[in-house]
């Protein structure tokens, strides 16, 4: 098969990764790709935003399989407009990737169908969320409803910060249209992980739990980033814990999904929260999470673009799943831990264009994906604010750990920055 990966992060570097060591692949193309995805894919500069163009891609190429890694593009209604022309993809529908793309509406589908989450109010104008009595009680999660690029979730710990926030949503429009419509949150306090199902709409295969470093200081300190590291499995979510994820919560959305005509296919990532035991849902995304696909596809064993396949019609999923009756899906015991590299001053403002030097050695049982990196001549440069995501691997989780380390320490280029911490709370445990 030839197949085509849309998008440029480390999780789009960790697909490729992962798809081209199926039997199946035949050649892979990325859209618009990174420096190391070239190493992976054929790389071509097109604008994800343009599907006809993308379209006439897959054509010129004959491209049998088409994953979109990116939220956006999705939500755009990638799918849709590949399918109503004959096209495979991998991903969910514009109308069931709402569920990332309209939090009001996340909200309300999991009050409709007691999917645990926290209490909240949606507003639709600036006096309105101004006057919630939610705001009585810090701190308080505020949320633009539609997609800030992962920059629309404020944690606000006083009156003054929610209403700054407020307002810059309403008046100031730092959000543009994703904050015309504002979610406010109750706060939860508890371990985080999160979760993710490949699912054909009915039945799905959950991928080892993980866990992210949103904080960009040591002891989750400083402010929220996209992700400075993750590990998987995360031992958070031991077998109780991940029956309840699948009884309370997975089941309880692809019910409802199917009941609204709109069955959820594909990659549904679920943000949890434990609370005394038992999970909540933070968010839902309708793709891979990055960083968490960095730590999560090296533990996968079985033959990736299969997974995806499986996903494409209902009774995909059972089909392969009675296919693989005597085989396991993922490697047993071992563990993955991704350390981010990023530069100075992320996540405001940064420079770019630094060389990065020792990605070239041999570092043993190491992936290094690449995020924000481009080619300038002969060297690779930083193009990002998340440079690089530096994946250990080992039959412990303190040997996952010492390799992710060991290799970061190898690399360097100006401002590089990285948290010396990730996993602390698996150490803790």
């Amino acid at each position: 098969m030839n197949l085509l990966v849309i998008g440029s992060g480390g999780r789009e570097h960790a697909l490729c990764w992962k798809l081209k060591q199926s039997n199946l692949c035949e050649k892979l193309y990325c859209i618009p790709g990174n420096a190391g995805i070239s190493a992976e894919a054929e790389c071509f500069n097109i604008n994800i935003s343009d599907f006809r163009a993308l379209i006439d891609f897959t054509e010129a190429k004959s491209i049998d399989l088409t994953v979109a890694g990116p939220e956006t593009p999705l939500a755009d209604g990638i799918v849709d407009y590949f399918q109503l022309r004959g096209k495979k993809i991998f991903g969910p529908s514009e109308a069931a990737a709402r569920i990332e793309s309209d939090k009001a509406f996340a909200k309300q589908l999991m009050l409709d169908t007691d999917i645990p989450s926290a209490g909240f109010e949606i507003h639709e104008c600036y006096e309105s969320a101004g006057a919630s009595p939610l705001l009585h009680k810090f701190p308080v999660v505020i949320k633009a409803s539609g997609l800030a690029a992962g920059k629309g979730v404020i944690i606000a710990k006083n009156r003054i910060e929610a209403e700054e926030t407020i307002s810059d949503m309403f008046i100031a429009k730092k959000f543009g249209s994703a904050g015309s419509k504002v979610v406010i949150e109750e706060f939860l306090r508890g371990e985080e992980f999160s979760l993710f199902a490949l699912t054909d709409g009915t039945d799905y295969i959950l991928f080892p739990p993980s866990q992210d470093h949103k904080r960009l200081g040591d002891k989750d300190t400083g402010p929220n980033t996209g992700g400075m590291g993750a590990y998987a499995p995360a031992p958070i979510a031991d077998s109780v814990m991940l029956k309840k994820c699948e009884d309370r919560i997975i089941k309880p959305l692809l019910v409802e999904m199917k009941k609204r005509d709109t069955p959820y296919q594909g990659l549904l990532y679920c943000g949890l929260i434990e609370v005394k035991g038992e999970p909540y849902v933070l968010e839902f995304n309708c793709r891979f999470g990055d960083p968490e696909t960095q730590c999560v596809l090296p533990l996968v064993k079985a033959d990736l673009v299969r997974m995806f396949l499986s996903s494409l019609e209902e009774g995909g999923i059972k089909r392969f799943l009675n296919e693989h009756l005597q085989e396991s899906l993922f490697y047993d015991g071992k563990y993955a831990v991704c350390v981010v590299a990023a530069s100075g001053g992320y996540p405001e403002k940064y420079e770019k264009g630094f060389s990065i030097t020792g990605l070239d050695r041999e570092y043993t049982d190491t992936v290094i994906f690449h995020a924000g990196t481009a080619c300038k001549g002969v060297n690779i440069v930083t193009a990002g604010g998340r440079v690089l995501g530096v994946t250990g691997i080992g039959d412990s989780f303190i040997k996952a750990l010492d390799n992710a380390y060991h290799a970061l320490s190898q690399i360097e280029f100006e401002g590089i920055y990285y948290r010396n911490d990730i996993g602390w709370r698996a150490l803790r445990r």
